[in-house]
């Protein structure tokens, strides 16, 4: 696995879907994060720095019922990387499977809960282990029978020797990164999808190493 091949195959899955891409970046944007803060501002009646309000509350839980939508993102980009149909309403499709919906967040918290309590010990060892853990979404895509601690487990063991890679992976786009804040952040329009789809790349690649790997043995 070379990063160099990682961002080219991931700029040659964009080839001719950036509109695409770009949209999908704004509608998951607008419903993670413009929509909480909406919620917050109805309720409160306006803008509020006290983040006990009820308005903040609400929003933080609306924010918490949204989270398939960062996932379904996930399992569209990893559609686009393995050259399969991937539309905007993919995104949504969580919410016509409450089973899938409800085990989708319990997924995202217990992950959250396993970095934060390693970050509780120190933060290098949380770092890492939210690399450990960064597959799961994916994961759920290829195996949604599958319980959430076996997809944390399973994320662990496909990441075991590749979590500098990923970290490689990363610290590639930081020069974007720097482009972006002289375009006031314009540019996230671009880069965001060639880093969500260079991680999806990430994954194919590394899934595709194992199952060789399981051939030959």
């Amino acid at each position: 696995m070379k990063i160099r091949e990682i961002k080219r195959n991931a700029r040659q899955t964009l080839k001719g879907k950036w509109g695409f891409a770009i949209l999908l970046v704004i509608i998951t944007f607008a419903v993670n994060s413009i929509v909480p803060f909406c919620v917050n501002i109805i309720v409160d009646g306006g803008i509020s720095d006290n983040s006990d309000s009820l308005g903040a509350n609400i929003g933080n839980l609306v924010s918490i019922f949204v989270i398939p939508i960062s996932i379904g993102c996930s399992w569209v980009y990893l559609s686009m990387v393995r050259g399969e149909e991937a539309k905007i309403s993919d995104i949504f499709r969580f919410f016509s499977d409450a089973k899938r919906y409800f085990k989708a967040i319990g997924l995202t918290l217990l992950v959250l809960i396993f970095t934060i309590l390693w970050c509780l010990l120190f933060i290098i060892p949380g770092i890492i282990k939210g690399f450990a853990y960064s597959q799961v979404n994916y994961l759920y895509k290829d195996h949604p029978d599958w319980k959430v601690t076996q997809l944390i487990t399973e994320s662990r063991r496909l990441m075991k020797g590749y979590k500098w890679k990923l970290f490689l992976l990363y610290l590639s786009f930081i020069g974007w990164g720097i482009l972006c804040i002289f375009t006031l952040g314009i540019g996230l329009l671009w880069l965001v999808p060639y880093i969500n789809t260079s991680l999806a790349e990430f994954y194919r690649q590394r899934v595709e190493t194992t199952e060789k790997k399981s051939d030959l043995i």
